[in-house]
């Protein structure tokens, strides 16, 4: 980009605009709603009761409190009743009203309030979690400048802009909808979506995308997504859907929770029936035994698992990294090897046409076979197919329309132009056993000019007319500026380097690998072949992680343990099958999002280990010796609240700037060893 560009101030109109958060206020949640009143109600009463006034005083107070913060836990646990399962909320009301059936009104009412503050807390935290993502759809603004087919202008929500439609962005406004610019030139902050941190200079045939900032020029855009399919909804929409899935461990847990909780009541029975029938208190008896049925609930092991791993599905959602569940975020952090795709994955996704050799005896020059393999690949969606269609376009040549166009993932494609078949792909795939075929000289010669263009670290091209090779195309992708630090920072991860895979030749492959620093090199590979590189990483007891963005790479995305896809250029079919999504196309997500999900996996640990040693202190406590109810109520809340706070912290911006560090510092041991 220009200097000139890039220290341009900003217009009047395009002031930095932060990105804005909607966050859900406290009171705006039911729970918490209710939480604050069986709080204040008790706070009346508690004094009330201790300076001596009169039960009528205080009672009713408390029983309010009772009813504010313990209806909707009650009703929770008696519908989980009905259907035969036994909730943790149904007990801790049951040990309140036990407590008040002895008389100890106030611990009961205390053990309520802590018990809907809780679960006040847990609202928020989710609700939180939510808005850190959703609050993207806030970028993108409400109504846009749609171009009616007069050539007037109307003012539309962009929730009614359709495929097709023509919009006017002017400088200074937002861009209301993913699409094309086709006519105009200008610069676009796009930081909310691909985190570069300058304008992307914007002229015709650019990508663009809603929510994103029009600085300088006017834009008209074809719009190409409706508004729920646009990158922004697309984020919300996975993240939420992620959200509401559960991790191995976490149904583990619940699996655990309902015989758990069987024998807490049996053993509660027995806390409370065996000393009263070696002549121990009624009373005392009774309050021991719901004592030990509030401290040993595992209401913070149920709270162990989900709050660290949605706080980081959600943190990786605002930094482009769509996880599409818990299951995805706690085996990302189980990987321990990598398999990366070459085209659209280590390298730019933008591979350019370099060289044009047509054969001799074909008749054609290097216009005419451009155009002619521009026909065929038109229809096309292969980085390769659109790198040719731009160069034909870059040239001014007209490709002509193409018919019966097939596309084989891994081999090529081929149409019918102007009554001829044209095949455009890989040498190995049109070359191969054509010694004593006719076209045996034509043959001959396009493999030795597939093996000059090949051991210059080309990707050869073949383009086929008829069945006889015609000439070939050579075409250089460049690789990703952090393919090296990435492919570093896996390894140092993984302690394995990762090795590449590609449908591409072996020199190439080989001259790229180099350049990233890999070592193990598939190349030559069709789809089926790197699904069996991937499982014989996986019969060696490896837990393997694909990273790939094309049609050819979906099967041994949905074979590997765990499947990541590039975004921006991704296929559908990629999209759909890999269990997470770089959004922005940054490479080097890939290692942070992997540290984040151990850091969550660590933090789980911990939050078991928490909940366990609080458990068993306030049990044998309470067994050993005699632990107050209130004490263990706030032992027992506390832990709770401790535990779904510490799972909380992977909601912060410093988490991921942290697993980010994390990954580069292991880069760093790993390369002074």
């Amino acid at each position: 980009m220009p200097a000139t560009l890039t220290e341009r101030p900003a217009p009047p109109l395009a002031p930095p605009v932060p990105a804005p958060r909607r966050r859900t206020r406290v009171l705006a949640l039911p729970e918490a709603r209710w939480a604050a009143a069986a709080t204040v109600l008790f706070l009346i009463a508690l004094p009330l009761q201790l300076t001596g006034a009169p039960a009528w005083a205080w009672g009713p107070l408390y029983a309010l409190a009772y009813a504010t913060g313990g209806w909707e836990p009650a009703w929770a646990g008696l519908q989980a009743l009905r259907e035969k399962t036994l909730d943790v909320d149904l007990l801790m009301i049951v040990a309140a009203l036990g407590a008040a059936a002895v008389g100890q009104v106030m611990d009961g009412a205390l053990l309520i309030v802590i018990f809907a503050t809780s679960g006040a807390l847990e609202a928020l935290a989710t609700a939180r979690t939510a808005d850190s993502v959703r609050g993207l759809l806030d970028l993108a603004p409400a109504t846009a400048t749609r171009l009616r087919a007069d050539g007037g202008e109307e003012t539309v929500p962009t929730q009614e802009l359709a495929v097709g439609d023509t919009v006017l962005v002017r400088p200074g406004e937002r861009i209301g909808a993913d699409g094309r610019v086709l006519d105009g030139a200008g610069e676009v902050d796009q930081a909310t979506i691909t985190g570069e941190p300058l304008p992307a200079a914007k002229e015709r045939g650019d990508e663009v995308f809603a929510g994103t900032l029009n600085g300088t020029g006017a834009l008209r855009i074809r719009v190409e997504r409706d508004a729920s399919e646009t990158v922004i909804a697309r984020i919300v929409a996975m993240v939420e859907e992620a959200s509401e899935t559960k991790a191995p461990t976490q149904l583990f847990i619940e699996k655990v929770e309902q015989r758990y909780s069987l024998g807490m009541v049996a053993a509660t029975l027995a806390v409370f029936a065996v000393p009263l029938a070696f002549g121990a208190a009624f009373t005392g008896s009774l309050l021991r035994a719901m004592t030990f049925m509030i401290v040993a609930s595992p209401c913070a092991v149920v709270l162990a698992t989900m709050p660290p791993l949605l706080s980081a599905i959600a943190n990786a959602g605002r930094h482009g990294v769509l996880v599409k569940s818990a299951v995805v975020m706690e085996r990302l952090g189980q990987v321990d090897a990598v398999a990366l795709d070459k085209t659209g994955t280590l390298t730019e996704g933008t591979p350019r046409v370099t060289e044009l050799r047509p054969l001799a005896g074909s008749g054609l020059d290097e216009d005419a076979l451009l155009a002619l393999a521009a026909a065929a690949e038109h229809p096309s969606e292969h980085p390769l197919g659109r790198a040719i269609v731009a160069a034909a376009r870059g040239r001014g040549l007209t490709p002509a329309a193409a018919e019966d166009f097939t596309s084989a993932p891994g081999i090529g494609v081929s149409a019918t132009v102007d009554g001829r078949l044209i095949a455009v792909a890989a040498p190995a795939r049109l070359l191969d056993g054509r010694e004593d075929a006719p076209s045996a000289p034509s043959a001959r010669a396009a493999a030795a000019v597939a093996a000059e263009l090949e051991q210059a670290g080309r990707t050869a091209v073949v383009v086929e007319a008829d069945g006889v090779p015609v000439g070939l195309i050579g075409i250089a992708d460049r690789l990703r500026p952090d393919a090296a630090d990435t492919v570093a920072a896996l390894a140092a991860l993984t302690g394995t380097a990762p090795m590449l895979v590609t449908g591409d030749n072996p020199r190439a492959a080989a001259h790229l690998a180099a350049e990233a620093g890999i070592t193990d090199v598939r190349a030559g590979l069709l789809p089926q072949d790197k699904v069996a590189a991937v499982r014989e990483q996986e019969a060696a007891g490896r837990k393997v992680l694909v990273i790939g963005d094309g049609v050819n790479d979906a099967p041994a995305l949905a074979a590997a343990h765990t499947g990541v896809a590039m975004g921006r250029a991704g296929s559908d079919l990629a999209l759909e099958t890999a269990d997470a999504v770089v959004v922005r196309d940054e490479l080097a997500t890939v290692p942070a999002v992997i540290a984040l999900s151990r850091r969550a996996r660590r933090l789980v640990a911990q939050n078991l280990v928490l909940a366990g040693v609080f458990i068993s202190v306030l049990v044998l406590w309470d067994l050993v010796a005699t632990l107050p109810l209130p004490l263990g109520v706030l032992g027992h809340e506390g832990s709770t609240v401790l535990v779904g706070l510490n799972g909380l912290r992977l909601l912060r911006e410093a988490a991921w700037t942290g697993a980010r560090t994390e990954g580069a510092r292991q880069e760093s041991t790993s390369a002074t060893r």
